[in-house]
C-alpha cells in the first residue's frame, strides 16, 4: 500500500471463559490502506482456528451443548467473527468452530478444531 498501513494476517490468542486451561488461536486477514486506518475497511470473511490445551483443564459449572465463547466485530456495519464451543459427549472432546457472519446474509467459511479431554475429567453438560 503506497498510503497507510499493509495488509497483514492477525493472529489473535482467546481463553475459553468458562472452560480454564483452553486457549483458541485465530488467524485472518486485515485490510490495510487508508480505509483499514480507519477502521472502516472490509475484511475478508476468511478465519482459521487452532485450540489447545494450555494448563489443567477444569469447568466452573456444566456447560450447554453448543455456545458462543467470543465474538469480535471485522467490518464496519457488517461482519462478525465468532466463535462456537460444541461438546462431543461420546469422544469427551470440546469443539471450536469458528465462521465470519454478515448480518445481512450468512458466510459458509468457516474453520473447525477440537479438544480431547481426559476421560478421567468427564465434561459436564446441562
Amino acid at each position: 500500500k503506497w498510503i497507510g498501513p499493509d495488509h497483514k494476517i492477525v493472529v489473535e490468542a482467546h481463553d475459553d471463559p468458562k472452560v480454564r486451561g483452553i486457549t483458541c488461536y485465530t488467524s485472518r486477514a486485515k485490510t490495510g490502506g487508508i480505509k483499514g486506518a480507519l477502521g472502516v475497511a472490509e475484511d475478508r470473511s476468511e478465519a482459521s482456528i487452532a485450540c489447545r490445551q494450555v494448563g489443567p483443564i477444569s469447568f466452573a459449572k456444566p456447560l450447554p451443548e453448543q455456545e458462543e465463547v467470543f465474538s469480535e466485530r471485522i467490518s464496519l456495519v457488517f461482519k462478525k467473527l465468532r466463535i462456537v464451543r460444541m461438546v462431543d459427549r461420546k469422544r469427551n472432546t470440546l469443539v471450536y468452530l469458528t465462521y465470519a457472519e454478515r448480518l445481512i446474509e450468512g458466510s459458509p467459511q468457516n474453520s473447525v478444531t477440537a479438544v480431547p479431554v481426559d476421560r478421567a475429567t468427564p465434561i459436564p453438560v446441562r
